[in-house]
């Protein structure tokens, strides 16, 4: 410290001596004077499932959380006099968590590089995160993942007891006020000046990504008889969505609410194609011969000249391979005209088109043996793939039908309760099909593992396409209420964890 005192005199002289040649700095651009407009970002509580909470790669962890959308948004109202933002942290960065000791959920994925290519493989070790250790909140951020709209109204969502019987959240149960609390209960006790609501994917998705194989509970209105893979009445999720709105509205909170995406553009659905089997000359052969399909082959032609089928499903059912690449895998379909009563080997099946989307996790089961003693029983090949490694036209159409219905609720809820909506679902759709190009001129896009939008997991978003979700939010709030929020730089947020 004394040197440096010794060196002032001398530093001036040089100062004084220079001063004719000290070039003329221009003042800097004046720092921006952002506004919350209309709104009051003093307590904002997000409300939502995995995409509130920050869920990637397959897990909720710490990284993760703190690249959420809704702590972007915090940042962001922190520059106006927004304030803490709470969350409920998991306990390290692998996601794993337990129940008792026993583990109850996966790691996070990465991108792992084998002899055979990248794929996508848990991070070894055992998450820490015991379900039964209750955190102590509030907690701003009450994304709750796996969550379906009208779960974040029932009571009990976050009992410890109720999770090991599958009637409870494991999310949850570790943060929630009381055995028999409700999220929104916990939510709107907070008393929120904001709030984000983004909810009800998973009333759809949960039916997309297990093929189609729950039920569409279109005209049940008692969602105490669905099950967890099923799609929720559109009245139910109007009921439900009407409810948390009014609820958290109760108290003057303005908010901003968000519409849903169509499922089908992720990459869990664009990734496997439907005609992924090579074979040679020889197995081609085999399995049109009479031996395999051919048999198959000749009895839908006779049905069809006895009028039991039509022409268009004969040609649609009839399977025929060929030497080379680009085989289309064999699929059952139930929505085929049930022939078995005429003979039990013409079941349901038929090769797959481009019409057809097959799900991210078929891409390790097709190819492998359904019995590891007969070379010949290769899935998808010999063996047909179930209902669940597929989402058939007749599926997406259901899909489609239940999305465009939230939609159209979750609009007039916006206009209804006066607060700002935002079209994510034409959002993701503009991911799907060019991206969106960035400062240093790269570009974000839907491609699974490298396009920097989703995470490994093929569902939810990656940071940088978090950070695209929140510039979204951002501007919507902007536009309804008149402040100037900033946004974030979606480059300064990862677009793929590592190990």
């Amino acid at each position: 410290m004394k040197k440096f005192y010794a060196l002032l005199p001398i530093l001036g002289l040089f100062l004084f001596a220079c001063e004719d040649d000290t070039p003329i700095v221009e003042n800097p651009e004046p720092t921006p004077e952002y506004t919350a407009g209309s709104a009051d970002f003093t307590k904002y509580v997000a409300v939502g499932n995995s995409l509130t909470a920050g869920f990637s790669d397959n897990a909720l962890f710490i990284d993760g959380q703190t690249a959420s959308m809704p702590n972007m948004l915090a940042s962001n109202f922190a520059l106006v006099g927004g304030g803490n933002f709470e969350i409920p942290f998991m306990a390290d960065n692998l996601g794993g968590m337990t129940l008792g000791g026993t583990p109850i959920s996966g790691n996070r994925l990465y991108l792992a590089f084998a002899a055979d290519g990248p794929a996508p493989t848990p991070v070894s070790g055992q998450g820490s995160t015991e379900v039964s250790n209750k955190l102590s909140g509030p907690f701003n951020n009450m994304g709750i993942p796996g969550a379906k709209s009208y779960e974040l109204l029932a009571e009990g969502y976050g009992s410890v007891a109720g999770v090991s019987m599958g009637l409870a959240n494991p999310y949850f149960a570790r943060i929630s006020s009381s055995e028999s609390a409700s999220v929104i209960g916990d939510a709107a006790a907070q008393g929120a000046t904001f709030f984000s609501l983004w909810a009800g994917s998973n009333d759809i998705l949960l039916y997309a990504t297990g093929g189609g194989t729950g039920v569409d509970q279109t005209g049940n209105l008692n969602p105490a008889t669905y099950s967890r893979s099923d799609i929720t009445d559109p009245n139910v999720f109007a009921s439900v969505l009407n409810g948390i709105l009014q609820t958290m509205t109760a108290n003057g909170a303005e908010g901003v609410i968000a519409n849903l995406p169509n499922v089908t553009d992720v990459p869990y659905f664009t990734t496997v194609p439907h005609n992924p089997i090579p074979l040679d000359a020889a197995t081609a052969a085999y399995l049109n011969s009479e031996a395999a399909y051919g048999a198959y082959n000749a009895g839908l032609a006779q049905l069809q000249l006895g009028g039991f089928i039509t022409e268009a499903e004969l040609a649609k059912r009839t399977i025929s391979f060929s030497a080379g690449e680009g085989n289309a895998v064999v699929i059952i379909d139930e929505d085929l005209t049930d022939l078995t009563g005429f003979n039990p080997a013409l079941i349901n099946m038929r090769q797959a088109t481009a019409d057809d989307l097959m799900v991210l996790t078929s891409s390790s089961f097709i190819g492998t043996l359904a019995d590891p003693a007969n070379p010949t029983s290769i899935n998808g090949v010999a063996i047909p793939l179930a209902d669940k490694w597929v989402l058939t036209p007749e599926e997406q159409t259901i899909v489609e039908n239940a999305l465009t219905a939230y939609n159209q609720t979750i609009a007039a809820l916006a206009t209804q309760y006066d607060i700002a909506f935002v079209d994510v679902n034409s959002l993701l759709a503009e991911l799907n099909s060019g991206g969106f190009q960035q400062a240093d001129g790269s570009v974000v896009t839907a491609t699974f593992a490298t396009g920097g939008g989703f995470s490994l997991d093929g569902v939810h978003p990656a940071p940088r396409g978090y950070a695209i979700l929140a510039n979204a939010f951002i501007e919507a709030i902007n536009t309804k209420y008149g402040s100037n929020l900033p946004g974030v730089n979606p480059l300064d947020y990862t677009g793929l964890y590592i190990n």
